[in-house]
């Protein structure tokens, strides 16, 4: 037994005062200390300016990066109640920023409805910058506060009269010492504020970038609500409408509201995106079920009633209503349960009925007043059915060959020989001459390569059943063992890092493009689970003499034919990764010790699935757009 176990006792029992929890495990309040956190605490403050807008009483927001990366939320609310707190014998103000759970949101009548539920929001922001600066506009009366690392560091002041103005004004700073990274990302913020647009018909939200270089402002001003938010998702993003009429569905019981807005388009693919209290429910929950299961039903009773499919037909799978559908789903309760305090999941069950009840009702009423729609949208539905029957023979040859087969493993993968798959990795790699390279100098005990076969499948434009017969895509199925779609099973991976390795040049950023859309529509998981990494070949190999440098950008090149000297220096562009010997495609890209790798995360599903509609679908214009949009995130394209 250790010392450390033995000197266990009642002294290593500590108690975190105050705030110091939140900055001793920030992760448990606001999931991650990444960029995701960073900006997690904007929504929390503008979170709070919503529920003054559910309330009725805020029509405008503005929030505002500044030059020092500092972020401000303004509202024109009623404020913060300006007296003394009687239970703790300090300023109101004061004890929402600095006390965990303290808030109007706790069943004392100050909100009905709330997103803000757990009233940690301002406190943990708080808790996490650097400063806080708070002015309060209350009653005719403006009061000021600062806060620096959670702690008053200017006490609470009455200013005098507000001159007319009522809200408030936050304006924070994140902690660099607990944030990866304190740079703000305009068009993330942009995403979220677009949304709380949306979902609040009639607020408007006013976004500013005042950095230098970055100047830029957009007012978010929506009077459509959710059927606006299908319009601007399905115009140019998802794919082209196949009815014209955005459809709409609202309902209320005992105070709990629900509605929904969906429209087909021509794509393959659905979206889904649901709220609740205006928090976007990323991984769902009852209301998406109840709305899911109410479709499904809607579409069948319908096609039956048509004769489109006979009584005792097994009938459209929830997946085959669903293709091409983009839907919105926000509900708005007085009790909100969510699983955690960033709020992916809805647990209430009463929205699952609630939703059901009325996509139920208004769907047959819909249907029943535009039969032609209804007709449209039956079409596609059984087009896709019969796609998803030929994937299903597909993937059962695939079954049997591999049962069949001794070495069900595709013929071209150098297998590794650890089994242990969080020990392994396998490389995808563009070509057989990188592929022949890569198998001399790859260390077997625990790297597989599989050399990609043919042109990568454009997955964007194409259904399931072409996924499974597209002989670019099944050795990569049958390599990592976890199947796709619904056969899905991250338990079977065979690998624990899945690694893209292409030429550094545009076709090689094509063929991560058609990967990455292929990983993050049939296996998303694996993104989510971060097993997709991409390589990071040289650009360039620069010598003199015996010295050797690899440069992975124009200004390491640069930097280096400085370091050794211009007079005798050379430096070579590597036109793809055939042209390295195994030994320096060992040193550069696979080996452990010196290699660069970048993990593909999933910070935002709902842009990342707009943008591989954009950059993969069928629209020129809207690529053409986020291309010129982005050129400045990309130097130096050899095209």
């Amino acid at each position: 037994m250790s010392n450390e176990v033995k000197n266990y006792d009642d002294s290593q029992i500590q108690v975190l005062e105050g705030l110091e929890a939140v900055r001793k495990r920030p992760g448990m309040y606001i999931g991650t200390t990444s960029l995701r956190g960073l900006h997690h605490l904007v929504f929390e403050i503008v979170d709070n300016s919503i529920d003054e807008a559910l309330a009725g009483e805020c029509d405008c927001i503005t929030v505002t990066i500044w030059p020092d990366n500092s972020v401000s939320v303004q509202d024109d609310g009623r404020g913060i109640p300006s007296g003394l707190n009687e239970k703790l014998g300090k300023p109101t103000l004061e004890v929402v920023y600095t006390v965990l759970h303290a808030g109007g949101k706790f069943g004392g009548g100050g909100y009905k409805i709330a997103g803000g539920l757990h009233g940690v929001g301002a406190s943990v922001v708080n808790a996490l910058s650097e400063w806080v600066e708070v002015e309060n506009c209350r009653d005719g009366e403006r009061y000021t506060e600062r806060f620096e690392k959670g702690a008053v560091a200017r006490p609470f002041m009455h200013e005098g009269s507000s001159d007319g103005r009522h809200g408030l004004y936050v304006r924070f700073k994140p902690d660099p010492t607990i944030f990866e990274e304190t740079v703000f990302d305009y068009d993330i913020l942009l995403t979220r504020m677009r949304e709380q647009s949306f979902l609040n018909a009639g607020v408007k939200i006013i976004l500013k970038d005042e950095r230098e270089g970055q100047e830029r402002e957009e007012v978010l001003h929506y009077e459509g609500g959710i059927v606006s938010f299908i319009e601007y998702l399905n115009n140019e993003k998802r794919g082209t409408p196949i009815h014209p009429q955005v459809i709409y569905m609202k309902g209320e019981e005992d105070g709990s509201i629900a509605e929904v807005a969906m429209q087909y388009n021509d794509s393959y693919n659905e979206t889904i995106i649901s709220f609740a209290n205006n928090m976007a429910t990323i991984e769902g929950g009852t209301h998406e079920t109840g709305f899911k299961n109410a479709l499904t039903k809607a579409i069948n009773d319908y096609a039956k009633k048509a004769g489109v499919i006979k009584p005792d037909d097994k009938g459209l799978s929830g997946d085959d209503v669903r293709e091409g559908l983009v839907a919105i789903i926000s509900v708005k309760l007085t009790d909100a349960q969510f699983e955690s305090q960033t709020k992916a999941k809805l647990g209430n069950s009463e929205m699952r009925r609630l939703t059901d009840k009325i996509v139920s009702a208004k769907l047959e009423e819909f249907f029943e007043e535009n039969p032609a729609v209804g007709k449209i949208i039956i079409e596609k539905a059984m087009a896709a059915n019969r796609a998803r029957e030929a994937a299903r023979k597909a993937r059962e040859l695939i079954r049997r060959k591999s049962a069949l087969d001794s070495s069900p493993l595709p013929g071209k993968l150098a297998d590794c020989n650890e089994r242990e798959a969080r020990l392994t990795e396998v490389y995808l790699v563009e070509g057989d001459s990188a592929g022949g390279s890569a198998k001399n100098c790859r260390d077997s005990r625990f790297q597989a390569i599989l050399p990609l076969r043919g042109k990568v499948l454009n997955v964007e434009k194409a259904r399931l059943d072409k996924v499974y017969s597209n002989t670019s895509l099944i050795p990569i199925i049958q390599a990592l063992g976890c199947g796709i779609g619904e056969d899905f099973n991250i338990e079977k991976l065979r690998y624990g890092k899945i690694i893209i390795m292409a030429d550094a040049d545009v076709d090689g950023s094509h063929i991560r493009v058609l990967l990455l859309t292929f990983f993050f529509r049939h296996m998303r998981g694996l993104i989510e689970n971060g097993n997709i990494y991409l390589a990071q070949p040289p650009l360039y190999k620069v010598h003199k003499g015996k010295q050797l440098r690899y440069a992975f950008s124009e200004e390491e090149k640069d930097k280096y034919v400085e370091e050794l000297g211009t007079k005798g220096v050379e430096s070579e562009r590597y036109k793809g990764l055939g042209e390295m010997d195994p030994e320096q495609l060992w040193e550069t890209t696979m080996n452990p010790e010196t290699r660069t790798l970048l993990k593909v995360t999933v910070e935002d599903a709902i842009a990342c699935d707009e943008i591989f509609s954009v950059l993969m679908g069928d629209m020129v214009e809207p690529r053409r757009e986020f291309i010129e949009k982005n050129a400045k995130f990309v130097e130096n394209l050899d095209i």
